[in-house]
């Protein structure tokens, strides 16, 4: 699956990599050892493949090695009719023969029944019988690249009363590089109830959505998103710490008014910063028209998402397998561990990613403060749209929720710096005279239009003039006739990639450019020209605000979002 992620500012036009709008789980692994849990972790497999036209590979590890070590190492402690060396050969022929055989007929047979369910649903079997550690070979298969989702037992043959969760399984949770469905329930198929997916804001809870979305939908079950946030944690740290300080120290650190900052600002916005992820997971449904009942949690987060999985008799529940706050050596996150072990449904570890759209996530977690506002104003209208995504994608990056004026200078910094310690305003703009505006005005069709526009505005800069000129105008027109550069392939490709609210504006532009270098193809070169040429006008748009502009620098977006 592909990694998303919301592309980082820089002063170039970098190319995001697009959302999947699902996920396919088209390859499927299955741990076998013919336990209950196992059983279903089967019937699961096949149901998610028969929706994704997909296949099913059983994996059953025979420890041949293990086994035979551990027979030599037990041959001292056998009963003395055992040591003859008659009867000790005779034994070590019988244990030999179980080892080399009899291990893989045990596999075989787990494979045969694995395989004849298979078939009666028309799905695809594979067998996978590779000798060695079981949770090793397992993890092994896993991080091939061969497959897209890996389903096993909470637990195997070896249950006893009052397990919760195997070693086999905990252990292949913490290395599997790909999503993993655990059977906790044999009884419960994932249709016997909702599917609840927790979300914390990191691209892999919001990937856990889409799938819940479309399993949802799939298995015609309801689908709940919960967010837990912790307001008491900081109220107990407090009055802990109270305990310890010294008066003096107390003095210093303020402790009054810091335990007032945590209960009425930050426990108050914490809850806030939830609740957003809750919102934009209600428009990511609505986008989809999908149904989908929400609800914030306070409380210990494993906790308090366990007992609502309890009340709501949760069939399924969905979780990114590291958090938002997981450092990149993390195996798995402290809330999908504790739930891992507690959660009493079947889980979905989930490891790919999804990053919802900008405006999305912005509609719901970013504000805008009146001078922020104030000074947007003053960037040209048609550039506005272009500027304020620009800005808050700046804003995302840095972690703010609350858009500053400071910020808007800092965006504008970053973006648009002095050339040659020359400032903004400084700089000459470029007019149209009233003869150049008549004589495009004549221009009928309005892909024309735009391209005459930006080639005589180009040109007017080159000759440093401060305005269009009718000549420059009519020696467009009289080039008009020449015929139109085609398209090729991978230039399409390259113009698909960027926003389609900016696509048209940008075709006019490498068209103009290639009319100019009398181009008769156009190539990924001459549309990454024109991108670079839209990031100028960009640049002009957030350098003079309120200030006289050109055509071109107000009524180009196409640098928006790419």
């Amino acid at each position: 699956m592909r990694v998303l992620a919301v592309p980082q500012s820089s002063s170039r036009l970098d190319v995001p990599e697009a959302n999947a709008d699902t996920f396919s789980f088209r390859r499927l692994l299955v741990a076998l050892d013919a336990s209950d849990y196992a059983d279903r972790a089967l019937t699961s497999a096949i149901h998610l493949a028969g929706f994704h036209d997909g296949e099913v590979t059983g994996i059953h590890a025979y420890a041949a090695k293990l086994h035979d070590n551990r027979f030599r190492q037990m041959e001292g402690g056998l009963p003395e009719r055992y040591r003859k060396e008659e009867e000790m050969e005779h034994q070590r022929e019988v244990h030999d023969d179980l080892i080399t055989r009899g291990l893989g007929i045990i596999s075989d047979s787990y494979h045969e029944v694995a395989e004849k369910v298979c078939d009666e649903q028309d799905v695809p079997y594979h067998r996978l019988s590779p000798e060695g550690k079981n949770y090793r070979r397992i993890v092994e298969a896993a991080s091939s690249g061969d497959f897209d989702l890996l389903a096993l037992g909470a637990l195997g043959l070896g249950v006893v009363p009052g397990s919760r969760i195997g070693t086999v399984c905990e252990r292949v949770v913490r290395r599997s590089p790909i999503d993993v469905l655990v059977v906790r329930d044999p009884a419960r198929s994932l249709r016997d109830g909702p599917l609840v997916v927790g979300l914390d804001g990191s691209p892999r809870s919001f990937a856990a959505l889409k799938v819940a979305l479309d399993l949802g939908r799939r298995l015609e079950v309801p689908v709940h998103a919960v967010a837990a946030y912790d307001p008491y944690y900081h109220y107990v740290a407090f009055n802990k710490l109270s305990g310890t300080l010294s008066e003096e120290a107390s003095k210093q650190f303020r402790f009054k008014d810091q335990e007032e900052l945590h209960e009425e600002i930050i426990d108050e916005g914490i809850a806030k910063i939830y609740q957003s992820h809750l919102d934009v997971a209600r428009t990511l449904a609505e986008e989809e028209g999908a149904d989908l009942t929400y609800k914030l949690l306070d409380g210990k987060p494993y906790d308090v998402i366990r007992r609502y999985v309890e009340d709501v008799g949760a069939s399924l529940l969905l979780l990114g397998k590291t958090g938002i706050h997981a450092d990149p050596d993390l195996d798995i996150g402290g809330n999908s561990e504790n739930l891992l072990r507690s959660a009493p449904c079947h889980m979905w570890f989930v490891q790919n990613t999804y990053t919802p759209p900008l405006e999305a996530v912005a509609q719901e977690t970013i504000t805008w403060t009146e001078e922020a506002e104030e000074k947007m104003l003053k960037v040209p209208e048609a550039a506005r749209g272009m500027v304020r995504t620009v800005i808050l994608r700046m804003a995302q990056e840095s972690g703010h929720t609350v858009v500053t004026s400071s910020l808007i200078d800092e965006a504008t910094a970053r973006f648009c710096p002095d050339r040659g310690g020359v400032m903004a305003e400084e700089e000459e703009t470029v007019t149209w005279s009233k003869e150049a505006k008549e004589l495009l005005e004549k221009v009928g069709d309005p892909s024309l239009n735009t391209s005459i526009r930006l080639r005589a505005e180009k040109r007017a800069r080159r000759e440093k003039s401060s305005s269009v000129l009718p000549e420059y105008v009519s020696s467009m027109l009289e080039e008009g006739a020449a015929p139109a550069a085609v398209w090729s392939a991978s230039a399409l490709a390259r113009l698909a990639q960027v926003p389609e609210i900016v696509r048209n504006p940008l075709r006019h532009r490498v068209e103009a450019l290639a009319h100019e270098n009398k181009a008769s193809e156009i190539t990924p070169e001459l549309v990454e020209a024109g991108v670079e040429e839209s990031r100028e006008a960009m640049e002009r748009a957030m350098r003079f605000g309120g200030h006289k502009t050109t055509h071109e620098d107000t009524d180009d977006g196409a640098g928006e979002g790419d």
